[in-house]
């Protein structure tokens, strides 16, 4: 395996002729080797999206630094919204967890074994419950109970996010609707899983809702938090079959393992930096483009 320095490229810009050609050109002439790159244009919007993996491959430019200033005159040529990350670099993840805790489990058990490119930070919760699971893994359990004052509450939050130095706040089950003000302090920096297909079934106990019309599938979303209840840009999906001969318990444990995954996926996508927002959509470059 190469030890070279690896980055992640990054853009968002209007759809035009040439801006493939030249950011490859110009990583080509810095001395870089592509390993992976995904586009898109998005013929709705007429925006154009781009993921970029490459190793410095020569001796002229070296840093992250050298490269952005390298690439500069095609964003500026283009009017790119440009990012350049490390590809080593693992975000810091506080994870907040209510009662329910198979997904604080998948996630700390697949961050332990190495399987997820993030930093766990803390777990935070309004309750007490997961405390010893967090401890167990050697992380500070930040308990801030709800007592009648939200706003309260929720600056103590942000503020355990904010000194963390945290990157992303993943709510694993937390079962309280986040404030407008802290979802817009958290914009893009969030992640909730929603134990229903969406945009079916909001709001609370979506599996009784779901078994109440009788679907024949049911899922899990992981998305980005916004204001709107249940309704931030979606990362991704998955469902699992379900049938009249179950009760509506037998959908809410079914459903519980795909909810594992499908915020497993939605965290790790984020992390590798695939997930570009598209307005209220998302552009998500798996592997393999």
């Amino acid at each position: 395996m190469t030890t070279a320095p690896t980055f992640i490229l990054t853009i968002r810009c209007r759809d035009a002729v040439g801006i493939v050609a030249a950011v490859s050109s110009t990583l080509a002439a810095s001395g870089a080797f592509i390993s992976e790159s995904s586009h898109f244009g998005d013929d709705e919007t007429d925006l154009f999206f781009m993921r970029t993996v490459f190793r410095v491959a020569g001796s002229r430019f070296t840093t992250i630094d050298d490269f952005r200033l390298a690439l500069e005159p095609v964003a500026e040529r283009f009017g790119m919204q440009m990012d350049l990350y490390d590809a080593k670099h693992r975000p810091k993840v506080m994870l907040a967890v209510s009662k329910h805790g198979h997904c604080l489990n998948h996630l700390l058990h697949r961050w332990h074994s190495d399987e997820l490119p993030v930093d766990v930070v803390g777990v935070i919760s309004n309750h007490d419950d997961m405390r010893r699971i967090a401890e167990w893994y050697g992380l500070p359990y930040h308990h801030l109970p709800m007592q009648g004052d939200k706003p309260a509450q929720e600056a103590q939050l942000l503020d355990r996010f904010e000194s963390s130095g945290t990157e992303l706040l993943v709510l694993a089950r937390y079962m309280q609707v986040l404030s407008d003000d802290l979802c817009r302090s958290l914009e893009g920096r969030c992640i909730n899983i929603h134990h229903s297909f969406l945009p079916s079934f909001k709001g609370a106990k979506p599996y009784h809702q779901a078994h109440g019309r009788g679907v024949k599938v049911v899922g899990a979303t992981g998305h980005y938090v916004t204001a709107d209840l249940d309704e931030g840009p979606i990362i991704e999906q998955d469902t699992v079959r379900v049938d009249h001969a179950m009760d509506a318990e037998a959908f809410v444990r079914l459903g519980k393992d795909v909810e594992n995954i499908v915020l497993a996926r939605a965290v790790q996508w984020h992390a590798e930096r695939r997930v570009l927002l598209n307005g209220h959509r998302t552009v998500v470059f798996r592997h393999g483009g």
